[in-house]
């Protein structure tokens, strides 16, 4: 445990002398106090503000999960000349890189606050809702991340190319499918298979969690009405938080897997 804090106390020194570290963190205090300008705080601010951490995180935590596995060859290597157990090293790394990026969004995206009054407004739950959530999501690419460098440890380029490929999808495409199939099956009783499909994506969890939040789940039509009567129960709260969490774990584990594996 006490190897685990040492490693876990180096990477946030060293990622917090990285200057794009505390840049990361001012593109969130920029946009939410130009949000707070603009709209006057509130609902609008925090739900602006949930629209843009959907999609920066998600990239920015996977690319830079990737990137560290890329750039820091020698020292991890280095590291693992020493005997240091390679599952506490791995667990000291993934949460060492995790942890500063959680804390400069927080820190980024809470800091206005103090000049312009948000929580004044009864926003506090909202703000630790989105807050939550964009931890939570930092935690699962980073690790997805990990998972892309170590497979193609030797492949930097199949490394990024399927990065980006698992955001763009994320992002982008899987909510285009879920449409074509509700479009072209529209006939069917598609509810449970809508439901489940979202499942397997953390952006759609997120972002359907969030539109429930702000009760504003009627703006997606037809999906909104189904995923309102799922999501609003406490079933689906407790599954759509399983499920969140199983992302997390999931990656994180077959990241290890492979560490453990990999001959350096």
């Amino acid at each position: 445990m006490r190897v685990y804090w040492q490693i876990l106390r180096n990477e946030f020194q060293t990622l917090f002398r990285a200057k794009w570290v505390l840049g990361y963190g001012l593109i969130f205090l920029l946009l939410t106090d130009t949000l707070f300008r603009f709209s006057g705080g509130g609902t609008e601010v925090w739900v602006s503000v949930s629209n843009i951490m959907l999609l920066l995180i998600p990239i920015i935590s996977l690319i830079y999960g990737i990137l560290y596995i890329y750039q820091s060859r020698d020292y991890l290597e280095l590291l693992l000349t020493q005997p240091v157990n390679r599952s506490t090293l791995f667990w000291g790394l993934y949460t060492g890189i995790s942890a500063p990026l959680t804390v400069a969004f927080i820190i980024g995206s809470a800091l206005p606050i103090g000049w312009h009054g948000g929580l004044a407004s009864g926003s506090a739950s909202q703000l630790f809702f989105v807050l939550a959530l964009g931890s939570l999501l930092t935690f699962i690419f980073v690790g997805l991340g990990f998972v892309m460098g170590l497979y193609f440890y030797d492949d930097k380029i199949k490394g990024f190319g399927f990065s980006i490929v698992i955001w763009l999808f994320m992002a982008v495409i899987y909510d285009g499918l879920i449409m074509v199939i509700i479009f072209m099956f529209g006939d069917y009783s598609l509810e449970t298979s809508v439901i489940f499909i979202t499942m397997l994506n953390p952006m759609d969890i997120a972002r359907i969690l969030i539109l429930m939040e702000f009760d504003i789940s009627a703006l997606m039509g037809y999906s909104g009405a189904v995923f309102n009567r799922f999501f609003g129960s406490n079933l689906g709260i407790l599954v759509s938080g399983g499920m969140l969490v199983l992302w997390l774990a999931v990656p994180s584990w077959v990241g290890l897997r492979i560490f453990n594996r990999k001959d350096f």
